[in-house]
Parts: structure tokens; sequence; C-alpha cells
């Protein structure tokens, strides 16, 4: 009798969440409206996702396609050639000449946006600092500037001939500068240019991360004593390590995205001395009387695996960094 009177009961019974009684059940309006949302969130995401699609999906994979054939760009006429490209790639010693220009640009590039960015952060966190808002967007202004045109503007100031730099050196008789005309000075020049442009973004990473410092601690490391120095090194740096590999990871993968800045000041000059890779693959692909856009796109491949790699190494290193923390 039991059983039966078990089975016999309803499946709103069963589930306990039938409408109360006069009420009518709300559900099926709520569903209602939700697919109604839903529908208008892919309406408006609809676009993004086309262009997308249209605008980096698609070249990146037929990117792929092309590095298997030889083709100018310019014809129908593709011929495949299979990884013939690449092998005419891994041996023109400019692809490995462009290769150890983007990795010095990157050595110098990082350490100055991390390092420097970090220590700026600590002066401007302080509350006791004043116009803290003011130097935080004077420095952030930079990067809001489109790239292409602080390259030009400073092509312009850095001109031997009449820009402001060699006007001032001038005139204080010291002769003419040209530091983006001699291979010695062009790549650092404009790895600390590079630097300027994009250091407020770090800076600004450094700062989210100094907030995430409970203040509670600095209360309680200043009634035990501690002083400015301890405080750092026992509070805010152990509590800023996982900070610091994530911030060095992001810049080191932004370095590697150079090229509207370099090609707008140098273009790869003086005698290839600030040729990176993008430039290298821009050479080929765009700048050659003849495009040779299966080997322009082999060396792009071969340059996201340079990425894939150096990233892949660095978390790696972030990994055995956190396991040592663990275990001490």
């Amino acid at each position: 009798m039991t059983g039966s009177s078990v089975l016999a009961r309803p499946p709103a019974a069963r589930t306990g969440r039938a409408p109360a009684p006069g009420r009518p059940d709300r559900r099926p309006a709520q569903r209602s409206r939700l697919r109604r949302r839903n529908v208008w969130i892919y309406a408006f995401l609809l676009p993004t996702f086309v262009l997308y699609g249209m605008y980096t999906l698609y070249p990146m994979l037929a990117s792929y396609w092309y590095s298997l054939v030889e083709w100018n760009g310019f014809t129908s006429d593709q011929r495949f050639v299979g990884i013939a490209n690449y092998r005419a790639v891994l041996a023109d010693p400019m692809f490995w000449s462009a290769v150890r220009i983007t990795l010095v640009f990157m050595l110098i590039v990082t350490p100055l946006r991390v390092l420097g960015a970090f220590l700026l952060a600590i002066v401007l966190n302080s509350p006791k600092l004043p116009f803290t808002a003011f130097f935080r967007t004077m420095y952030f202004l930079p990067v809001v500037t489109t790239t292409a045109i602080v390259g030009v503007v400073m092509r312009f100031v850095l001109d031997p001939a009449s820009g402001p730099l060699s006007v001032v050196s001038q005139a204080l008789g010291l002769g003419p500068v040209d530091l983006l005309g001699f291979s010695g000075t062009a790549l650092v020049t404009a790895a600390l240019i590079y630097v300027w442009k994009f250091f407020g973004i770090t800076l600004i990473y450094w700062l989210a991360a100094l907030q995430t410092v409970p203040r509670d601690l600095y209360e309680a490391a200043r009634i035990d004593g501690a002083n400015a120095v301890q405080t750092f090194r026992h509070i805010t740096l152990p509590l800023l390590i996982p900070f610091l590999l994530i911030i060095t990871v992001l810049t080191v993968e932004d370095c590697f995205h150079a090229f509207d800045l370099m090609q707008t000041m140098t273009a790869g000059g003086p005698f290839f001395s600030t040729e990176i890779i993008e430039i290298y693959i821009y050479r080929y692909a765009f700048a050659a009387t003849i495009p040779q856009l299966g080997f322009a796109s082999a060396a792009a491949v071969l340059f996201g695996l340079l990425v894939l790699v150096v990233v892949g190494i660095q978390l790696w290193l972030t990994m055995l960094a956190r396991r040592s923390g663990a275990r001490a």
C-alpha cells in the first residue's frame, strides 16, 4: 500500500517543487526570458566572432597551408613544395640573425620593464606620496598613444640633422648624435623607447599586485617594530613572487610584438641590426619586389614555435619555483 501510494504521487509532489496553492508556476516564463537574453547575448557577440574568424583565425590557419606552397600572392598558381620552405628558412643565416636580435631585444626590455616598474610602483603605492594619480596618468599616457606615431615622432627627435636631440648636442659642442644610424646603438635605443612606450602597462600590473597585500600585515609589522626594509623583505616581496612570474611571462610575450615601432623607426636598419623576426617576415611577404608568401609563412610558423618554446620554458621555470617554494 505504501509503495503504491508513493508511485501514485505526482512528479511535482515527489520533487517538492510544486507551486504554492493559488500561485502560478513561473519557471516556464523564467526559462523563456533566459532564452531571449541568451539570444541577444549571442547576437551582440556574433560580429566579434565573425571578424575574429575572418581577420585572425583564418589568416593564422591559412599561413600553415601557405608555408607548404610556393606562391607570390599575385596569381592563383600555388605549387606544393612540402617542407622545402622550412628548409630554406632554416638555412638562411639572416633568419638566425633575426632570431638573435629578437632575443637580445627581449633580454633588454624585460628586466627594465619588470624591475623598473616594480620599483616605481612601490613608490607610487605609498599613501604619503602626493599627486600619485597624476604621476600614474603621466606614466600611462604613452601606452594609449599609437605605436606607429611614437615611432615616427622618435625618428624625428633622434634625426641627426635636424632632430631636437642633435640640435641640443651641437649647441653644447658635442657634435651631432645619430643613435639610430649606428648598428651598435640602434637596437638599444629602440629597446629603450619600447620600454618607455609600454612602461605604464607593467606599472599598472604591479600597482594592482600591491593592492592585494593586506594592510593588516603592514600594521602588525609596524607594531612589532619592523622597519621599511624588513617589511618589504618579509611581507611585500614574498607575497608578490607569484605576480612577478605572471608579469614576466606577459612582458616576454609582449616583446615579440614590436613590429610597428621598429618598422617606423628603423625598418630593420642600419645593416639589419634591428631586423627582428617580424620585420624579416614582412620583408619577404610584402616589401620584396616579388613576394615569397610561402617562404614568409614558413618563417612565421617557426616564429610562432619560438614564442611557444620561450613561454613554455617560462611556465616550466614557474612550476619549479612554485614547487621549491611549497617544499620550503
